[in-house]
C-alpha cells in the first residue's frame, strides 16, 4: 500500500505524466457524455424493447463495444468499430493491391494517404450502418420516435449525425495518442469495455444468488476462480516470448575493444497481441450489418448461426480468422530479413546460424512455431464466452470469461502500464513494480 503511494506521487510530481493523465481522463468524460446524448427525436424513456435486444447475442457484444451507446440511441451508437473494420480493408490491400504497396513505401506521406483512404471508406461504411441502425430502432423502439418527424427527414439527418459521431469519437481517440497516455483507439474501445463490467456483474450476483439453497452462492465463486485463471492466461499470452541468442563479434577501435558479449532477441508468442482478435471481431460483425440489426432474429440457415455468437458456425470460424489474422499480423509486424540484415551490419550472429539469408530463415522458422500454439491459444481464450454460457452463466457477464473484451482489458491495461512506467523510469523514479519492469505489447496499429 505504501509502494502505491508513493508511486502515484511520483507520477503527480511529474507534470509532463500529470497533463497526459488528466488529458486523457478529459477525453474519456467527453466520450462518455457524448455515449448518452439521444439522436434528435428520441424519447430515451422509451427505449425498453431496444435495451432487451441488446442485452444477448451478437448486439449485446456490439453493444458492449460501443459503451452502452447502442442501446442508447446515442449520437455515438455506431462507436469505433467502422473504423476499425476500414483498417482491416486498407491493411490488405496494401498487401494484395501495387498501388497501395507502393504508397506504403512513401514513408510519413505515404502513412497520411493510407489514413486518409481509411476515413473515407470509414464514412462509406457507416453510411451504410446507420441506416440499418436507424431501421432497426424504428422496429424496436417505434414509439419512442417522435410522431412529427418526417421519416425520410429523420434518416438522412440521423445518418449524418451517426457518421459525425463515429468520426469524433476516432478524432478523440487520435487526441488521446498524442496528447494523453496510451493507444486512443484501443484505449476508447477499453472504456466502453469497462462501462459495461458493473452492470453485468451485479446481474450475475442477483442471478446466483437467487438460485435456491447456497449452490448459487458456490457457483458464483467458482466463477470468480475460474475468470481468474483466465486473466492469468492471457497475461501470459500477451507477456509470452522466446529469447534467441545473438552472439557479437569483437571489435576493435583504436586501443579499445567492444563486443563480445551475448544478447538476446525477445520473439513473442503472440507477437500480434490483440489485434487479430478484434480485426476478427470486425469481421464477424459484417452478417449482422448487411442482414439487418432488426431482421437478424428472423434469419434462417447459416445466416443465422453466423448471427448467433453461441453458436457452433459462429465460434469455429471466428476461431479460423483469429488464427489466420495471427499469422498475417505477425507478418507484416516482424520482418526476419531486415533483423538478419542488422544483426550482421552490427557484427552479430547466431551461434551455429550463418549470418544473412539463413538467420534470416532461422528467425522465421521459430516465429513460425511460436505463433501457431500462440495463435491456437489466443483463438481459445476468444472462444471462452460460448462455454461460460453453456454453464449458465448470464451473458454479458459471459464475455469477460475471454473473448475480444478481456484480451483487450489485459493487453491495453498492461501497454498503458508500461508507458506510464516509462515515463518513470526515464525520470530516475522507481518503476509500477519492485520486482521487475511491466511487459507489454503496443496495440497502436491502427
Amino acid at each position: 500500500m505504501r509502494k502505491s503511494i508513493e508511486t502515484l506521487k511520483n507520477i503527480w510530481k511529474i507534470e509532463d505524466l500529470r497533463q497526459r493523465i488528466l488529458i486523457t481522463i478529459l477525453f474519456v468524460a467527453i466520450y462518455r457524455f457524448g455515449s448518452y446524448v439521444v439522436l434528435p427525436g428520441i424519447n430515451p424513456a422509451m427505449l425498453t424493447q431496444l435495451h432487451q435486444q441488446t442485452s444477448e447475442g451478437l448486439l449485446a457484444l456490439l453493444n458492449m463495444f460501443s459503451g452502452g451507446a447502442f442501446s442508447n440511441a446515442s449520437i455515438f451508437a455506431l462507436g469505433i468499430m467502422p473504423y476499425i473494420s476500414a483498417s482491416i480493408v486498407i491493411q490488405l490491400l496494401a498487401i494484395a493491391v501495387p498501388y497501395f504497396q507502393k504508397i506504403q513505401r512513401e514513408g510519413e506521406s505515404g502513412r497520411r494517404k493510407i489514413n486518409q483512404y481509411t476515413r473515407i471508406l470509414t464514412i462509406a461504411i457507416l453510411i451504410v450502418q446507420a441506416p440499418s441502425y436507424l431501421m432497426n430502432l424504428k422496429m424496436q423502439a417505434g414509439p419512442s420516435l417522435n410522431a412529427s418527424l418526417d421519416w425520410t427527414f429523420f434518416i438522412i439527418t440521423s445518418t449524418i449525425i451517426l457518421a459525425a459521431g463515429s468520426m469524433f469519437i476516432l478524432w478523440l481517440g487520435e487526441r488521446i495518442t498524442d496528447k494523453g497516455i496510451g493507444n486512443g483507439i484501443s484505449f476508447i474501445i477499453l472504456i466502453g469495455i469497462i462501462a459495461r463490467l458493473p452492470q453485468s456483474l451485479f446481474q450475475e450476483v442477483v442471478s446466483r444468488l437467487s438460485s435456491p439453497g447456497a449452490g448459487g452462492i458456490v457457483m458464483f465463486l467458482l466463477e470468480i476462480v475460474f475468470l481468474l485463471f483466465v486473466i492469468a492466461g492471457a497475461i501470459l499470452l500477451v507477456r509470452g516470448v522466446r529469447k534467441v541468442p545473438v552472439q557479437y563479434a569483437k571489435r576493435i577501435v583504436g586501443n579499445k575493444q567492444f563486443g563480445g558479449a551475448r544478447q538476446y532477441i525477445p520473439l513473442k508468442v503472440n507477437a500480434a497481441n490483440v489485434m487479430p482478435i478484434i480485426f476478427a471481431q470486425a469481421i464477424m460483425f459484417i452478417p449482422i450489418t448487411l442482414v439487418g440489426f432488426s431482421d437478424a432474429a428472423n434469419a434462417s440457415g447459416f445466416v443465422r448461426a453466423l448471427v448467433d455468437h453461441t453458436s457452433f458456425w459462429y465460434n469455429f470460424i471466428f476461431a479460423v480468422l483469429i488464427i489466420v489474422f495471427t499469422y498475417f499480423y505477425t507478418a507484416i509486424t516482424i520482418n526476419p530479413t531486415q533483423m538478419a540484415e542488422d544483426m550482421k551490419r552490427n557484427n552479430g550472429f547466431i551461434p551455429g546460424i550463418k549470418p544473412g539469408k539463413n538467420t534470416a530463415e532461422y528467425i522465421d522458422a521459430i516465429m513460425s512455431r511460436i505463433t501457431l500454439p500462440g495463435s491456437i491459444f489466443l483463438a481459445i481464450v476468444a472462444i471462452m464466452p460460448a462455454f461460460a454460457g453453456l454453464f449458465g452463466v448470464q451473458a454479458e457477464f459471459a464475455q469477460f470469461f475471454g473473448g475480444t473484451s478481456l484480451l483487450i482489458l489485459v493487453g491495453v491495461v498492461l501497454d498503458t502500464l508500461q508507458q506510464v512506467e516509462s515515463h518513470l523510469l526515464m525520470r530516475h523514479y522507481d518503476g509500477l513494480l519492485s520486482s521487475g519492469r511491466i511487459k507489454g505489447r503496443n496495440v497502436a496499429a491502427y
